[in-house]
């Protein structure tokens, strides 16, 4: 991805000031986990097992540890690191309810966690083909982020996406990889929408390619839920029934001493479709959440104005 100025119509190409050690690439995310992925950061170079885990953070959408790796160089594998580390997460599990709970003064049980929906996260200037290669599955637990920094502090975040639809099980007798298939699953659009009517579907896939005209928007498979996204975020999440579909915006967090997130926004709703739900993340800060149901006779141009909104407020 190269980074252009405009210059009295002239296009001027920004110089890259690569990152000298996987160290400076940690302290810049860490510092911003939740504006960068959205997540609540538990602990950085967290030592279990016979690893140290760079960044141990919490997905409070999905009640699930997301492990965050730094990477410099390109000499490692992917497949064999990330798996390790689930395994592990998966053999110590009171190590890690224990950490976050001592970070957080939280009271996190075991039986709250989705471990299914556990991930590890590799960020780094570049990945190889190879490495690309060996997660371009659709249920493989990973993600591959590339982070590069230019002159005027400019940095630019890009997901590599997997684009086959074959599973990783399919392909693979390595035990490690079938100890955690079992435990960490992955959902696709196809059996989220296997029991819902075919009008219902065609109204989604409608409102869906509306959506996405959008700019830098995408649509990410969570376990229950299709969520789309601008720029990797949570705009809103869809819920599948047989004969309608439920959306969930969220309206913006208040913290304890009283003050809000910035993305906290009021939705415009004329005709009164949305109902407001409140909720508390695990970490105790009070969220707010817009929901409603999207049947045969609701406009889909309203259902984008209002999911819109949000997009809009990010």
């Amino acid at each position: 991805m190269e980074i252009y100025k405009l210059s009295k119509q002239s296009l001027v190409s920004i110089s890259e000031r690569p990152f000298l050690l996987e160290k400076d690439i940690q302290a810049l995310v860490e510092a911003n986990i939740y504006d960068l992925f959205g997540y609540m950061f538990v602990s950085s170079e967290f030592a279990v097992s016979n690893y140290r885990l760079d960044s141990l953070c919490f997905d409070e959408e999905n009640n699930s540890f997301v492990i965050i790796e730094y990477k410099k160089g390109s000499s490692y594998s992917v497949i064999d690191q990330g798996y390790s580390y689930l395994s592990t997460m998966l053999n110590n599990k009171a190590e890690f309810i224990l950490e976050y709970n001592e970070k957080s003064e939280s009271s996190l049980k075991r039986d709250e966690v989705n471990w299914a929906n556990s991930k590890v996260l590799f960020v780094s200037p570049s990945f190889n083909s190879y490495q690309k290669n060996s997660v371009n599955f659709k249920d493989v637990p990973f993600e591959l982020w590339e982070i590069r920094r230019f002159e005027g502090d400019l940095i630019s975040l890009e997901l590599h996406k997997a684009t086959s639809k074959e599973s990783i099980e399919s392909v693979s007798g390595n035990a490690v990889i079938k100890s955690v298939s079992k435990e960490v699953k992955s959902s696709s659009e196809e059996e989220l929408l296997a029991k819902t009517d075919q009008e219902t579907i065609n109204r989604w896939l409608q409102l869906k390619e509306q959506l996405l005209l959008a700019d830098n928007t995408d649509m990410a498979i969570g376990q229950k839920y299709i969520k789309y996204t601008k720029h990797g975020k949570g705009v809103a999440y869809i819920k599948f029934r047989k004969s309608f579909f439920t959306i969930d915006i969220v309206r913006g967090n208040k913290k304890p001493d009283g003050s809000r997130s910035k993305n906290f926004f009021v939705i415009d709703d004329p005709k009164k479709l949305v109902q407001e739900k409140q909720f508390t993340w695990k970490s105790g800060v009070e969220g707010h959440r817009y929901k409603f149901t999207v049947k045969t006779s609701t406009s889909l141009d309203y259902v984008e104005m209002l999911i819109k909104q949000k997009y809009k407020s990010m």
